[in-house]
């Protein structure tokens, strides 16, 4: 079994991205994501052939676009292909989210 830190790693910004390298697999990833206080703009797009789920996993974020409307903490948004979301922060405190994502059916590279 393999493990491997996933906090101590994100990067300037504001995600870290654990998939291939750590798990030798590209059947699927995920996202660990931070926006800091106030932060927006943040996109998320799965990309042609992909999906994702975003969990909210603390505070609460503001999406815009395919989906508009608030996330809360323990809420969750599903993405396909080229749909996509800008995420903004509004509170005064970090936010995370995590991101599952894998090939959709019947896609791979």
């Amino acid at each position: 079994m393999n493990t491997f830190d996933v906090t101590s790693k994100v990067s300037l910004s504001g995600e870290y991205i654990p998939g291939a390298g750590q798990t030798g697999s590209h059947a699927c990833y995920l996202i660990y994501g931070v926006l800091k206080a106030g932060e927006r703009g943040r996109v998320i797009k799965p990309g042609r052939g992909h999906e994702e789920i975003i969990l909210v996993l603390r505070g609460d974020i503001s999406s815009r676009g395919h989906f508009t409307g608030a996330l809360r903490q323990g809420q969750a948004l599903h993405l396909r292909g080229e749909e996509s979301c800008l995420l903004d922060n509004p509170g005064d405190g970090e936010a995370v989210h995590v991101i599952a994502g894998g090939h959709a059916e019947g896609e791979h590279h």
